[in-house]
């Protein structure tokens, strides 16, 4: 083939440094829209951003000469230095490393944006630990619990 043709959609769940709750309603708004601008800089399509106090979820669309890790440590690298640029917590705000990729077909994409735009309505039932944990298993990606997260403080 002449072109190269593709729709590569993918859900990256990232939290907060000891997943502290501190992506509260007076700079959620704000943050979210950093780490949209940081996935358009990175030359993807941001279908929508998300989260709670102490995760954010995305749904992008990436080109396939980008791997979909290189893309997130950027837009998590830049959006938290644009955080403590702009000041928007107390103190310097920092990412949990790591995180969750999960790829997506077209046919899966709105029921995935819904997911992710119900963040505040499902974590009334669910913690974000049950929430990960069950991505993980509905992927069918093995993991040690041991070393999902850093020890909270």
């Amino acid at each position: 083939m002449a072109n190269t043709y593709s729709q590569l959609f993918i859900h990256a769940v990232f939290a907060v440094k000891y997943r502290k709750s501190i992506l509260i309603d007076s700079v959620r708004h704000k943050a979210l829209a950093i780490i949209g601008q940081q996935i358009k800089d990175a030359d993807c399509t941001p279908l929508i951003v998300n989260g709670v106090e102490d995760h954010v979820h995305c749904l992008f669309n990436i080109p396939p000469k980008y791997a979909p890790s290189d893309i997130l440590q950027k837009v998590k690298a830049k959006s938290s230095k644009d955080f403590n640029d702009e000041r928007l917590f107390d103190s310097p705000f920092r990412w949990q490393g790591g995180s969750g990729l999960f790829s997506h077909s077209y046919r899966e994409v709105d029921g995935i944006y819904q997911y992710i735009k119900n963040q505040e309505e499902h974590h009334r039932n669910v913690t974000f630990l049950e929430e990960f944990l069950l991505l993980l298993k509905d992927q069918n990606i093995d993991f040690d619990p041991d070393y999902l997260f850093d020890p909270l403080v």
